[in-house]
């Protein structure tokens, strides 16, 4: 599935770390349903992040699992994380084709550490999803950062 456009223009982020998502903040329903989403994802360990504010659940992969490059992870074999409100954005670890379409189509950018040391120079902050759409496209970028992690072929976007 092609990653669409995203509606709007980007939120106003912080510039710094913690990469923090200032406005379009997803109402209480939609971040539940992101988090719902988050912590029943299938195969994976869900446990708070090691790198982000407190609150926020952590995608992990087993360390057999694992078997991605060293850049498809934030931290450990943590490969995306969930920020909680009042945030509601996601980091995460993509592949260079399907990291690039989700620049360019509006869903997120760069992390503003992105490839100093001991942070990927594949980091991404993805903007929080505002509505059952947005999530749907969301979790296909998460299914992405997974299938990196595990080390298997990006997505075609």
């Amino acid at each position: 599935m092609p990653l669409p456009i995203r509606a709007g223009a980007r939120p106003a982020t912080t510039d710094g770390a913690p990469q923090s998502q200032l406005e379009q903040i997803p109402d209480a329903a939609n971040h539940a349903a992101m988090h719902a989403i988050v912590t029943a994802w299938p195969n994976v360990i869900q446990r708070p992040s090691q790198r982000a504010p407190h609150g926020t659940v952590g995608l992990f992969l087993s360390d057999e699992a694992a078997q991605g490059p060293r850049e498809a992870f934030l931290l450990g074999t943590e490969f995306a994380h969930l920020h909680p409100l009042p945030d509601g954005s996601l980091h995460m670890v993509l592949p260079t084709g399907v990291r690039r379409a989700a620049i360019e189509n509006g869903w997120g950018l760069p992390h503003p550490l992105a490839g100093r040391p001991s942070v990927s120079p594949q980091t991404l902050m993805i903007f929080a999803p505002r509505d059952a759409a947005e999530r749907t496209v969301v979790t296909s970028l998460i299914r992405a950062a997974e299938l990196y992690a595990r080390g298997g072929d990006a997505l075609p976007v």
